[in-house]
């Protein structure tokens, strides 16, 4: 039995520039937290923030459950393992506490309408949610989750990612893990087609690639089809993949504004459009392309179909199980990335406020987000990327075979991390541009990438044609500013 009261769920079936760079590690999370205590438990007791969180001014020793999708690394993966170390130090406190991970199934679709589900009806009692960083604004509009003190982020968290938590300019979130879109290729398949560079640089663009996949055409290795995969079928990676186009054709692009109203022009849509269009030319795209998402576009690359792959940074790890440093590199991805990742948010009906907000803390201070990092997430914070003296206290690391030899195959730097974290994640990371920031994602992302589905067709339309139609679809679901 755990300590306190028995509280199973119900499941249902940037940071502003200039702002001054904190301490990170135990004192900074303590003052941090004292001043999310103070916040949540103020507005209990006057009333006085119709805003701030809604919950009793203490907190009721017993079971802090977290509600997230699955963990990329696997089975009792680096999440529970962080939570399990929580654990353990809330007995040695003696504080009454125990934290409880629960995954919920399905895509990420299915886990949004889950969570939202469970929070506004009270079906389940979550304390702490996972969110994806496109759903923030949404949650956080809704009244779902509770708003945090601005000081909650310091300095250490990576601008671009810090952006995340914010609606509204008010924090709503703590960023847990981040995510970038990132080149990986083919080191051999380049080698075997005489290329004498197998090394992709930082500033390689589309051309590049369509130079190289010229001559892996006329020079194929052994099982090569095509020159590249990514993501392009109608869900998320669609959008994704979509928006990294319409953000490499214009410069300082965005679909909506701070406050998620629409902004983008028909002229700025049909440069996005002719940009995707090159990206997914049929002779250089692989067929299966337009029908995968993350799994069947990595699968695909894995089994040499491909030279390029657009993927995650869980991709790095993956890879590198079957293949040596030798034949698979990564590289930023060509033009600007997307960013993608989960935050952390208190739910505003959790009676244990507080105590949500300790666990948060400690889930993504320097030290746990460098146990993300080293296994195979991509971290908040700088310092798990040049901090040397950050390292991994809580977790057990690479798995181990039962000799005792570990298993794990990434190539690590000095300090072990893995090895391309410092030199590509980290500054991919600091240049990736968001998803647009709106309550109504769910609405814009199915709209948006429905629309674009018609240029994948046999007879796909013109890019102002394509445009155009987009452009009506995008104003019946997003809000103009008046």
């Amino acid at each position: 039995m755990r300590r306190g009261t028995d509280r199973r769920a119900r499941r249902p079936g940037r940071l502003p520039e200039g702002r001054p760079r904190g301490r990170y590690g135990a004192s900074g999370r303590a003052g941090v937290l004292t001043g999310v205590v103070l916040l949540l438990g103020a507005a209990a007791c006057t009333g006085g923030d119709p805003d701030a969180a809604r919950s009793p001014a203490a907190d009721v020793p017993g079971e802090i459950v977290v509600a997230s999708g699955r963990d990329v690394t696997g089975k009792n993966g680096i999440r529970q393992q962080l939570i399990d170390a929580w654990n353990r130090q809330q007995d040695k406190e003696n504080t009454g506490y125990h934290a409880r991970l629960v995954e919920l199934p399905g895509s990420a679709d299915e886990q949004r309408s889950q969570l939202l589900g469970a929070l506004q009806s009270g079906s389940a009692d979550y304390d702490v949610v996972n969110l994806d960083v496109t759903w923030v604004p949404e949650f956080a509009e809704a009244g779902l989750v509770a708003p945090l003190p601005r000081d909650t982020l310091d300095g250490d968290v990576i601008g671009s990612v810090a952006a995340t938590a914010y609606w509204k300019d008010r924090v709503y979130a703590v960023p847990f893990n981040t995510d970038v879109g990132l080149l990986y290729y083919r080191r051999d398949y380049l080698r075997a087609a005489g290329i004498q560079q197998t090394t992709l640089e930082a500033g390689t663009t589309w051309t590049d690639l369509r130079d190289l996949a010229d001559t892996l055409d006329a020079h194929p290795p052994k099982g090569f089809e095509k020159a590249w995969t990514t993501q392009l079928a109608a869900y998320e990676g669609r959008t994704v993949n979509a928006v990294e186009a319409f953000a490499s054709a214009t410069k300082d692009f965005a679909l909506t504004d701070a406050s998620g109203h629409y902004t983008a022009s028909r002229q700025e849509l049909a440069d996005g459009i002719a940009e995707l269009r090159r990206r997914t030319e049929k002779p250089y795209t692989l067929d299966h392309a337009f029908a995968s998402d993350e799994a069947a576009s990595l699968s695909d690359f894995a089994s040499g179909r491909t030279a390029f792959l657009r993927q995650w940074p869980y991709a790095y790890g993956t890879l590198h199980q079957t293949f040596s440093a030798g034949q698979v590199g990564v590289a930023p991805l060509p033009g600007r990335a997307v960013l993608g990742g989960q935050n952390l948010a208190v739910a505003r009906s959790s009676n244990r406020a507080g105590k949500a907000a300790q666990l948060i803390a400690y889930l993504t201070d320097a030290q746990s987000e460098r146990c993300l990092l080293d296994a195979g997430f991509a971290a908040t914070r700088t310092s798990a990327y040049t901090d040397d003296h950050v390292r991994c206290a809580a977790a057990g690391g690479a798995s181990a075979a039962p000799t005792g030899e570990s298993t794990d195959r990434t190539p690590r730097d000095a300090a072990g991390r893995p090895d391309y974290a410092r030199r590509i994640l980290y500054p991919a990371l600091t240049h990736a541009v968001p998803r647009p920031r709106t309550p109504l994602y769910g609405a814009f992302t199915q709209t948006f990438s429905t629309a674009l589905g018609r240029l994948f067709t046999a007879d796909p339309p013109s890019d102002a044609t394509l445009a155009d139609s987009l452009d009506e679809a995008l104003r019946k679901v997003l809000p103009r500013r008046s």
